[in-house]
């Protein structure tokens, strides 16, 4: 898997309609025009914080986690990794997007494919957290 940074996200916040009801996946509801309140991307997502940055992902290996080639992933940097976490990070220079898994103190980096075999972070490695991912957003029109 690849992985292109995009860096800090720029611009001003722009306010989005938040209507009070949910968008049902089935047939459409009778009260779907209440509108509530305006909300900013940038809050819901924490973009304007400087620990937030934003990469884009090629490869099919975190699919299993909904993670798709193309797919931008808002990262947090600002976080400790915990085990289970997806993560950013730099396996001996390589960046990726994968898992973090710790058992009995040995780091795993798990792909969400199993096409892809998990990554153990051997003695002698530099491993490397770069970050969280807290969000991830797709093109639907690809």
């Amino acid at each position: 898997m690849n992985i292109t940074f995009l860096g800090a996200p720029t611009g001003g916040p722009t306010q989005l309609p938040v209507y009070s009801f949910r968008v049902p996946a089935g047939f459409p509801s009778p009260a779907a025009d209440h509108l509530e309140r305006h909300i900013s991307l940038d809050e819901l997502f924490d973009l304007r914080a400087p620990h937030m940055y934003l990469v884009q992902v090629e490869g099919d290996s975190m699919q299993g986690a909904g993670i798709f080639s193309g797919d931008l992933l808002i990262v947090d940097r600002s976080t400790e990794a915990e085990h289970g976490d997806i993560v950013i990070a730099a396996i001996n220079t390589e960046p990726v997007c994968k898992r973090l898994y710790r058992r009995a103190g040995v780091l795993i980096l798990q792909s969400e494919n199993p096409a892809y075999p998990p990554r153990h972070v051997m003695e002698g490695d530099d491993l490397v957290i770069w970050g969280v991912v807290r969000y991830s957003v797709r093109d639907h029109a690809q």
